[in-house]
């Protein structure tokens, strides 16, 4: 079976990896750790073997990605175009650009998405980014921002305004350009956790080729759904792993050995984190069982998407005040960090405000 397959290649190749680089390796490391997981095509199974995966359906990916939480492998350092960049690219892309694919999955290339502007943020349709096509060149000029590994990327999708006087979601065009092309400018962003995980990115008087266009010109809001549908479909990963960190924080409380007490304030929030996990664990069964059946996901994707993000807060709230006294002074720096981190989590992949409006129009069927 494929999924014993998996586990066999973790036992051969995991534990030498962790011994060199421990349980929480740099982003340098889990590039490494990228190469050798596609050196068995594990990095996306679900893609085609043409393009480096090995034609899992999605439910087979599924439990690969379970195995791998299972095991703790390193997360994919190049998330963003293995999960989001790349699909989009094997979709709409030419053969040349296709060529790509390759260095998305062994780690050798890091792409970013610039989508985000200042002014318009999750409006994507607002951007005001433009290019103008000079013969057989595309001429950039703009601004993007909070691009995440925007710092550290290769290449990026860029979403641009090419026909600036038609419709809001019309006159868009996709552009895989290189980020050291003259007139790229990166500005890291600092994180109120210190981090570095965003960057600003300006774009004065920048040439790329026409080659450079993923899909019709002046139809990339459709290529920018494909990429936003693959981005949002990984949610149901996240169900289980929402379970599975609430019932490893209760396992993990020892009082019996420690001598802590709980106030009975603590213990309801606690028990309200449990349930709330084991509901968002249904959702993603129950979203598996739709694609079983009908090869999407289902309403249950957006309700997953919305309540990972309120939930990943709460969470981290949680196990501050399970920190104690301690934890809030700033002892604990793997507990405060958690908590900051997770203030973004109303934000990742859309802002929980797009997906209440999401639920509202396509599952529950209001007027917009």
């Amino acid at each position: 079976m494929t999924t014993d397959e998996l586990r066999r290649f973790l036992d051969d190749h995991l534990p030498v990896f962790q011994a060199e680089w421990g349980d929480d390796p740099p982003f340098e490391a889990r590039l490494a750790w990228q190469g050798i997981l596609q050196s068995g095509r594990w990095v996306a199974p679900q893609w085609a073997e043409e393009h480096g995966g090995r034609g899992l359906d999605v439910v087979t990916a599924l439990a690969c990605s379970e195995i791998l939480a299972e095991y703790g492998a390193p997360s994919t350092a190049g998330i963003y175009g293995v999960a989001n960049v790349g699909p989009t690219i094997a979709q709409w892309g030419s053969e040349e650009q296709r060529s790509h694919l390759t260095g998305i999955l062994e780690g050798t290339e890091i792409w970013c998405q610039g989508f985000s502007e200042p002014g318009t943020g999750s409006d994507l349709a607002g951007l005001q980014t433009r290019a103008v096509l000079d013969g057989d060149e595309f001429v950039i000029d703009g601004q993007k921002i909070w691009t995440s590994d925007g710092a550290r990327a290769d290449y990026m999708q860029l979403l641009v305004r090419t026909d600036p006087d038609a419709p809001k979601h019309k006159g868009i065009s996709a552009l895989l350009i290189p980020l050291d092309t003259p007139g790229v400018e990166r500005n890291p962003i600092t994180q109120i956790t210190g981090d570095s995980d965003f960057a600003e990115v300006f774009f004065t008087g920048v040439r790329v080729p026409r080659s450079c266009l993923l899909g019709p010109i002046n139809q990339g809001w459709q290529v920018t759904m494909t990429t936003l549908g693959h981005e949002r479909s990984g949610v149901v990963t996240h169900a289980s792993k929402v379970q599975r960190e609430v019932e490893e924080l209760v396992e993990s409380l020892s009082f019996a050995n420690t001598g802590q007490e709980l106030s009975p304030e603590l213990c309801d929030e606690l028990v309200q984190r449990y349930v709330e996990g084991r509901v968002v664990g249904v959702l993603g069964q129950r979203s598996l069982e739709s694609i079983k059946a009908t090869g999407q996901p289902g309403a249950e994707q957006s309700i997953i998407k919305l309540e990972w993000s309120l939930f990943g807060q709460r969470l981290a709230r949680t196990r501050l005040a399970l920190g104690g006294v301690d934890a809030i002074a700033g002892d604990d720096g793997d507990l405060v960090h958690g908590y900051l981190q997770a203030r973004s989590s109303t934000i990742a992949g859309g802002t929980t405000e797009v997906m209440k409006n999401i639920l509202a129009q396509r599952v529950l069927g209001l007027p917009a």
